[in-house]
This record gives C-alpha cells, sequence and structure tokens, in this order.
C-alpha cells in the first residue's frame, strides 16, 4: 500500500470550511424554508441565508424585519449567519467564500428556472456550484406569497411558519 502524502492543494480544500449561501427574498420564512437550511447543514459548516434584494419584487417585511425573523429562527445556531445583497449572488458568494448555493424545489415547475438560474450562475462563476434540494414533502405546497395570502385573508397558516413569523404577519394585516 503506498502512503502518498496529500498535496498542499487537497490538504487546504480539506481545512476550508465548506460554506453555502441560501438566497431569496424571504418575504417572509416559511417551514419550509427551515427544513432546506437545517437539511444544507448536514452537507455544509455554515449556511449564510442572502436576503436577495428583488427590485421587481415589493416586499411585504422590510430588510431588517425578514433579517430579524430569519435571525430568531436560528439564534442556537453559531452555523447559520444572514446577509442581503443587491448584487448578483455568485459575487456575493466569492466575497463569503462559499462554494455552493442552495436552492429548494417544490414542483417540476420549479426546476425550468432554477436550471436557467444555475446555468447562470456557473457561466459568471466556475468556482461555485447550484446544489438543489427537493422540499420536504410536508412544506412542498406552501411559498411566501402563498402564505402572505392566506394571512392577509384570515387564514390559518399556524404551522407553517415559526410562531413569531405568525404573529408579525397577523400584525400587518391588523
Amino acid at each position: 500500500m503506498n502512503d502518498i502524502p496529500p498535496s498542499s492543494v487537497t490538504g487546504e480544500l480539506l481545512k476550508r470550511p465548506r460554506i453555502a449561501l441560501y438566497p431569496g427574498t424571504f418575504d417572509p420564512i416559511t417551514n419550509g424554508h427551515i427544513d432546506i437550511i437545517e437539511r444544507g447543514l448536514n452537507l455544509f459548516d455554515r449556511i449564510v441565508v442572502t436576503i436577495a434584494v428583488n427590485v421587481q419584487k415589493i416586499p411585504l417585511f422590510s430588510l431588517e424585519e425578514r433579517s430579524t425573523m430569519i435571525q430568531e429562527c436560528f439564534k442556537d445556531s453559531e452555523r447559520v449567519t444572514v446577509g442581503s445583497t443587491e448584487g448578483l449572488i455568485v459575487d456575493y458568494a466569492r466575497q463569503h467564500s462559499a462554494q455552493a448555493i442552495i436552492r429548494g424545489l417544490r414542483a417540476v415547475s420549479d426546476f425550468d428556472y432554477e436550471f436557467q438560474l444555475a446555468l447562470m450562475n456557473r457561466r459568471l462563476e466556475r468556482t461555485v456550484e447550484t446544489v438543489f434540494f427537493m422540499t420536504g414533502f410536508r412544506w412542498i405546497y406552501i411559498s411566501s406569497s402563498g402564505i402572505k395570502n392566506a394571512a392577509r385573508c384570515g387564514g390559518n397558516i399556524t404551522g407553517l411558519v415559526p410562531e413569531h413569523v405568525e404573529r408579525a404577519l397577523q400584525e400587518k394585516f391588523a
């Protein structure tokens, strides 16, 4: 058996923390998002939940409110941090030494959009991979938009979002 020492490049890669970004608008964060983040922590040392500022969307919650809600969800975890960007996700990934971008897929209809996005990101930054997570079956039908619409009309959203997010939605629509 040959005992070949790992190259310095391999050694450096092994020491480097595995960091992933999980971008989205998170308006608001849902239990589906939380499920993907928790599952992502099985593969990555750290996840930066990245609130992507999308000028085409008018959010219900401010950037600060969304950030606070996400931080509250992971207040006991040093492995999850929250950031935001108005620019390209791959640039933000490079700035944070992230090797991957996490994306969730709920249905086949999500795949076309996500696939195009992943290909563009790969073209812009070849060192950042996109990792797709299938949404947990319990959460496959929920979206932030659907939850906001239900809450706006007085629907019961208990169990679809964390309690503090449910309270924040009730306050917005009171």
